[in-house]
């Protein structure tokens, strides 16, 4: 292909995910023309960590603010550049998401869509008018394109477990003051609501948006608190959220573990009329996430005694592989081939309203809907 791609941000997320992604689909991916971040110095590593990995003749021509002659402004105005994936900080991305757009780009941005509601319904607004003529936007939910919550959401609207009933979430995580995560000066001085809570919590909305569809998280009543000093604004919510007039659910989200050790409890757990299932990563040499479902045997079928409750399991093991399938999602809705619709900013909004609306709750009842009004 002459035409190709460009990333925009070279941290973490870029080196340890971005990268291994596009070497997994290989030549199914456009090329990595160009690379940009603010500082010449992590533009220069992220090219030089792809052209190593890709196996690239020519490293990406790499961009950064302080030469004028190869700023982001550059790099956007290259017409072999027909899309741009971003990963910069939450307050600095949505700006960058227009620019891309207005220079006639495709867009994939990282969650969370902004950071918060007012300004991801002023990007949404604002982004209509280049989507409206064909270009692609979408945000970078992985977790939305995980082939084991992808199939939770199918069997549960399969009638795996009869009808969803109830469910509870549980993120237990332990942030130190050494974490990678920590140390990058955007994460360690938020100047966003939630800190932690924002970056990482959106997936586990983002979770449930999946698995639960067509069922949507409609009002959220909750606490938040700050347990550890340097994980400023917050670092743990407690909410009980309702997904239907009958459907309602438990989500509990904390950054601030005293121990890198996890409790022995569930990630993701729902439960219908007639089982439950589980979705937790599995913690062996094997990898990958895995579905427990138990679910009761009707009496009187062939494999149960009268009036005694007997249960069947179904396991399912796959692999982690979000951030991969949803470039492939991605390339392909750019090319005009049909792939997997997710990613819709509407939806990644949803997540930042879940957020914001346990944050300031205060043990008030939030309508989602009514919130993301314009």
């Amino acid at each position: 292909m002459s035409s190709g791609i460009a990333i925009l941000g070279a941290g973490l997320f870029a080196t340890q995910a971005y990268i291994p992604a596009l070497v997994a689909l290989g030549d199914s991916a456009p090329p990595l023309k160009a690379v940009y971040s603010r500082s010449e110095k992590s533009s220069t590593e992220l090219s030089q960590s792809a052209s190593q990995s890709l196996k690239l003749e020519t490293p990406p021509e790499i961009y950064f603010d302080a030469d004028s002659s190869r700023n982001l402004d550059v790099l956007l105005q290259r017409s072999d550049i027909v899309a741009v994936i971003i990963v910069l900080p939450i307050t600095a991305q949505p700006e960058i998401v227009i620019k891309a757009l207005a220079a006639g780009k495709h867009v994939l941005s990282e969650k969370p869509i902004a950071p918060d509601v007012a300004k991801g319904l002023s990007l949404i607004k604002e982004s209509s008018k280049y989507t409206q003529k064909g270009l692609v936007w979408r945000v970078a939910e992985n977790y939305e394109f995980e082939p084991a919550y992808r199939k939770a959401g199918e069997l549960i609207r399969s009638g795996a477990i009869g009808k969803v009933a109830f469910f509870k979430a549980i993120v237990y995580n332990y942030i130190d003051k050494n974490s990678q995560w920590y140390k990058t000066p955007w994460r360690t001085i938020p100047e966003y609501q939630g800190g932690f809570l924002l970056d990482g919590g959106v997936h586990t909305v983002a979770i449930l948006r999946t698995i639960l569809s067509p069922l949507s998280l409609t009002h959220v009543t909750g606490f938040a608190s700050l347990t550890k000093d340097y994980l400023l604004p917050h670092d743990t919510i407690h909410s009980v959220v309702r997904a239907g007039p009958d459907v309602h659910g438990l989500v509990e989200m904390t950054f601030a573990s005293p121990v890198p050790s996890k409790p022995l409890s569930d990630n993701i757990l729902i439960t219908g009329t007639e089982g439950w299932m589980s979705v937790n990563h599995a913690n062996d040499k094997e990898g990958g996430l895995k579905i427990l479902i138990k679910k009761a045997v009707k009496p009187g079928s062939s494999i149960a005694e009268d009036d005694k409750v007997e249960e069947i399991e179904e396991t399912f093991r796959l692999p982690v592989k979000g951030v991969e399938e949803e470039f492939r999602a991605f390339f392909a809705k750019i090319n005009g081939v049909e792939g997997l619709e997710a990613g819709n900013p509407k939806d990644a909004l949803l997540d930042v309203a879940y957020i914001q609306a346990a944050l300031t709750s205060d043990g008030k009842l939030v309508n989602l809907a009514e919130l993301m009004q314009d």
